[in-house]
């Protein structure tokens, strides 16, 4: 029985499941990551934009999703600007899911239909299996047909 016990150990072990430590290996957001979020969440879009100006982290795919959202939901909308951090949240992570579903958001808003269901194909193609963005997006094109 010893030498079972042993051997799961060993297992768990080197599967990561026993640490020397107690230190966390789950990543925490950044500080602007956290509150930007928070501000959005609670709809204070140009408290979004704020922050996320402070943090100037324009090298992130996040951030710049991030300022897009918050651009496009303020009141009122920079829809312009918006397009502009889409499109470079897309160039530092083409497969970027928020920044895929938000931009084809705003291509239907600007009533731009090819446009949002392009975007949808490059989500469906980052969503191997599926996922909320893409859900998402299809129901707002599909919304969005209905309404022609």
């Amino acid at each position: 029985m010893k030498p079972f016990l042993l051997a799961g150990l060993l297992c768990m072990t080197l599967a990561g499941f026993v640490q020397a430590d107690d230190t966390p290996t789950v990543k925490s957001d950044s500080v602007w990551l956290s509150e930007s979020r928070a501000s959005i969440k609670a709809k204070k879009y140009d408290v979004a934009v704020k922050q996320l100006q402070a943090a100037n982290e324009t090298s992130s795919a996040d951030w710049n999703n991030l300022m897009g959202f918050s651009l496009r939901k303020k009141q009122p909308p920079d829809l312009a600007g918006a397009e502009k951090f889409y499109q470079a949240a897309l160039q530092i992570d083409p497969k970027h899911r928020g920044a895929l579903e938000y931009y084809g958001e705003l291509k239907l808003m600007n009533r731009d239909l090819p446009g949002a269901e392009a975007l949808l194909a490059r989500l469906d193609k980052a969503c191997k299996f599926g996922c909320e963005e893409y859900t998402d997006l299809k129901q707002a094109v599909q919304k969005y047909k209905s309404q022609k």
